[in-house]
């Protein structure tokens, strides 16, 4: 059994690193928020809560409803009112049949109005009004107090709004659901009846990382987007409501995801070259060193507090092998413990009586001497 006298430290290390920039790019647009998809952490937001049209990122809650009701190989007929929606459509005829799965394509990819609109007839039992009612409640369920649906398409209509912060919330969701994840990043697919269709989401081919979600633009809406990306581990999400062209939406949306990527980096928290304490031998004077059993890094929110924690033995029993555990090092940032084994750095054998009698000869050879000092230097 080690013997358990335990050294405890715990070290403030400083920052880690610094934030990439000071603060984000310049921007046209109403809207804006940039986020981390996985911890939710808002990164920067300027007017997120405004409730604003958002065109076709409507489509995000109408195909997570469909997703969450209705099966994905569920066939559906085309009833009177889906080809008479106009503007963007896969051209659909009354009568036709074709999957959810074809529709939620098409409405997520080449963002089809008609698609949208045939997926919200089925869905609500031929009501698209009936359909609207169950899009609104799940955006209640979802805690999205700045958003109000009036159409499964997004198309231009009072009282029809969402905002960047729930837009993002949304996306989220949605993004959770494997089919709906895998149709956002797709450039092109093709879907019943020979349709060939192309994505409207321009990032997908211009910036690495990409994985969505959905673009929307309407003369109200503005060019809109939001946009989702993951490099090494991180995703960011960017919404953008209100910009002036397409050009510049994406443009923006390029270097919101950037400055977002910035804000990371890969740290190393454990080095496992690095002796992080050590701790006394019997009956030597010597003192084992203890490392990390591995090295940890981590891509981490730069610029923020890292504490070092280490427990570790302040004397070990012999025998002791190369590697044995001895204790722990664990390296706190952002509310997150990494850690790993201390291990001994060299193997110690167990001294035998040869040497314990020697050891403790000396030390009492060495306790008298000091004691005649002290005694005898205070008589001189």
């Amino acid at each position: 059994m080690r013997l358990r006298l335990t050294l405890v430290a715990a070290l403030l290390l400083g920052l880690v690193g610094t934030a990439g920039a000071a603060g984000p790019p310049p921007f046209s647009a109403r809207a804006v928020l940039v986020a981390n998809g996985t911890t939710g952490e808002i990164l920067y937001a300027y007017d997120a809560d405004a409730r604003l049209p958002m065109a076709s990122i409507t489509k995000v809650m109408t195909a997570l409803v469909a997703l969450e009701r209705v099966h994905p190989d569920d066939v559906v007929t085309v009833g009177h009112q889906a080809p008479a929606v106009g503007e963007a459509s896969i051209d659909l005829r009354e009568g036709e049949q074709l999957a959810v799965r074809d529709l939620l394509a098409a409405a997520l990819i080449p963002s089809a109005n008609d698609a949208a609109y045939a997926l919200a007839s089925y869905v609500g039992e031929g009501s698209a009004e009936q359909f609207v009612q169950l899009m609104n409640e799940r955006a209640r369920k979802l805690g999205l107090s700045n958003t109000h649906y009036v159409r499964p398409d997004g198309l231009d209509v009072a009282g029809h709004y969402s905002s960047a912060r729930d837009i993002f919330e949304l996306a989220r969701v949605a993004m959770r659901r494997p089919l709906f994840r895998k149709l956002v990043r797709k450039k092109a697919i093709t879907i019943a009846g020979g349709r060939r269709v192309y994505t409207r989401n321009d990032l997908l081919r211009s910036f690495p990382g990409t994985i969505g979600v959905k673009t929307g633009q309407t003369e109200g809406a503005g060019w809109s987007e939001v946009a989702a990306a993951r490099r090494e581990g991180v995703t960011i999400y960017a919404v953008l409501l209100g910009g002036p062209s397409r050009a510049q939406r994406d443009e923006d949306l390029e270097e919101l995801l950037s400055w977002g990527f910035d804000q990371y980096g890969r740290v190393q928290l454990i080095d496992e070259s690095r002796t992080y304490a050590t701790a006394a031998v019997p009956f030597s004077g010597r003192r084992l060193r203890l490392v990390a059993a591995s090295s940890a890094s981590r891509v981490v929110r730069l610029g923020r507090p890292l504490v070092e924690r280490v427990i570790a033995p302040m004397m070990v029993r012999l025998p002791v092998r190369y590697g044995d555990p001895l204790g722990r090092v664990c390296v706190t940032v952002e509310k997150r413990a990494y850690c790993r084994p201390l291990v001994a750095a060299e193997s110690i054998r167990a001294p035998g009586l040869v040497r314990k009698l020697s050891w403790y000869a000396g030390h009492a050879l060495h306790g008298a001497g000091a004691m005649l000092s002290s005694v005898f230097g205070g008589i001189l």
